[in-house]
């Protein structure tokens, strides 16, 4: 279980601070694993090669909206439902989420782990990480 505490502004233009939890069980990730051909893995390799950015943030935020969830008060569940998610996809602090694991690939990767059961969190570590390539610098236009 990933806990983050975001700092965000919310519409009222006041500072907050909140506490927000993230998880995926095994039988999530494997849920998650065989509804792609190739699996997770798989897709998220064919997005970074054929460099679809659009691709890999929508399945980012997929991963980040289906790991967010709230604990029970007595910690014996971890609570996510379609509500849940589209409460929380709605507030700032995503936003403020979304934009800093879109921006810094060990942000994305570190989030990933911290939501991974913690043996499949072991042997996401062991693998090799492989970055998006960067957006070409952009090209100055011609005096007109």
């Amino acid at each position: 279980m990933l806990k983050r505490d975001i700092t965000y502004e919310d519409f009222n233009g006041n500072t907050v601070t909140e506490t927000f939890y993230f998880n995926m069980t095994k039988t999530e990730v494997i849920e998650l694993e065989v509804s792609y051909e190739g699996g997770l893995e798989g897709i998220l390799k064919k997005i970074i090669e054929t460099e679809d950015r659009k691709g890999l943030i929508e399945e980012f935020k997929k991963i980040v909206l289906l790991s967010y969830g709230m604990k029970s008060p007595d910690g014996k569940r971890f609570i996510k439902n379609d509500e849940l998610r589209e409460e929380f996809s709605q507030s700032a602090a995503f936003d403020v989420l979304f934009i800093e694991l879109a921006t810094d690939d060990d942000a994305a990767a570190i989030f990933v782990k911290g939501i991974l059961p913690g043996d499949l969190s072991k042997e996401v570590a062991k693998t090799e990480v492989v970055e998006l390539p960067k957006d070409p610098p952009a090209v100055p236009l011609p005096p007109q």
